[in-house]
């Protein structure tokens, strides 16, 4: 829901832009250029969505099936890619929920190896994502699986679509990231408030490769310049911006702990998942926005997800916090209200009239 900037709209109208199928479009080629160089990798390749980046990474990195990828449980590349490693990759997936409730560990990554036999289709691939919803990944874990990966010679690629918001609250560079991934997939849209796009890094082998599958799943684009001039603008000052936003998100968690509404997972960056107990996270959501005009997204029957962008402003916090309480002794008023022990997760998405992830004050 974010919108572009003055200044994107500004760049776009002013960019130069060429035939990127060709490579020909100067203003992608900088971006590109850019961001491979912010991550310290040779090449980067300019799609039109991070479910693309992520896609054409693990069809880069397989090559003969039998194969298989490890992710997370709760991975993106595992729940909301359409099984697309299954279908352009022909790759089986080993999703594993971590044991601690926040992220892999290197122990359960190698346990849960796919080892070469007969019978199986081996791990050839392992994928992280950082962050995954709002929680940054431990430096230290990271370089455990990186040795771990580097030992038994498996690629490593990161689902980055927010690893921006990752460096910005660490203080460790994006280049510092790239050291131990071999692919990583990285959104200007979200966080970075562009409309649309995101970035492939990697060697200029694998980047080639990348380009030719593009073309392959119909990705090739023409004058994709306007879109990324938006990008190079999001890229100077997106630092500042985002440490508002963690501020913005921390300040509203702990307005929701003061009304008993716990957040599931730590806080780290902009993204808050609410527990709403017996009430209906479907039914807040659609309270909130239908006499509040705030927009949430129910994720189940009582997790209900809140995240900050940098147009959300301290005025906008500050309606949603003295929001709360009136919204929850409306529904605690209302015995209709009450949660539905029914109701599906698809419901919960459905009742609220929306899909979008953020929260916006209209």
């Amino acid at each position: 829901v974010t919108k572009p900037t003055a200044a994107m709209l500004e760049a776009a109208r002013n960019c130069a832009v060429g035939d990127d199928v060709f490579g020909e479009d100067p203003t992608v080629v900088a971006l590109e250029q850019r961001i491979a160089r912010l991550t310290g990798k040779e090449a980067g390749l300019f799609c039109a969505s991070a479910t693309m980046t992520n896609q054409l990474a693990i069809r880069c990195h397989l090559t003969q099936p039998p194969h298989s990828i490890l992710c997370d449980k709760r991975a993106h590349i595992y729940k909301y890619e359409c099984g697309g490693a299954a279908f352009h990759s022909q790759a089986s997936t080993t999703a594993i929920m971590p044991r601690n409730g926040v992220h892999l560990t290197a122990e359960e990554i190698e346990a849960n190896l796919v080892e070469e036999d007969v019978h199986t289709a081996p791990t050839r691939l392992i994928s992280l994502e950082n962050t995954l919803n709002g929680v940054i990944f431990p430096w230290d874990e990271l370089s455990d699986i990186h040795q771990l990966a580097r030992q038994r010679s498996i690629p490593l690629h990161l689902d980055g679509a927010r690893l921006w918001n990752a460096s910005v609250a660490t203080g460790i560079s994006l280049q510092a990231y790239g050291t131990l991934f071999d692919s990583i997939s990285l959104c200007i849209s979200k966080g970075m408030g562009c409309p649309i796009g995101s970035v492939l890094v990697g060697t200029k082998p694998f980047i080639e490769r990348a380009r030719w599958f593009r073309k392959l799943f119909g990705g090739g684009w023409r004058q994709a310049g306007i879109l990324a001039s938006m990008g190079l603008v999001a890229l100077e000052d997106y630092g500042e911006r985002m440490a508002l936003d963690h501020l913005h998100a921390s300040q509203l968690a702990e307005a929701c702990a003061r009304h008993q509404l716990a957040c599931q997972l730590p806080v780290h960056t902009n993204m808050l998942f609410l527990d709403t107990g017996a009430r209906s996270a479907a039914k807040l959501a659609a309270h909130l926005q239908q006499h509040h005009r705030i927009l949430t997204m129910p994720m189940s029957r009582s997790i209900l997800r809140m995240v900050v962008h940098h147009q959300i402003s301290k005025q906008d916090i500050d309606h949603v916090i003295a929001t709360l309480p009136t919204a929850l002794s409306a529904l605690d008023a209302d015995p209709t209200e009450a949660h539905n022990d029914h109701e599906d997760d698809d419901d919960a998405r459905a009742a609220n009239g929306t899909s979008t992830a953020y929260y916006y004050r209209i």
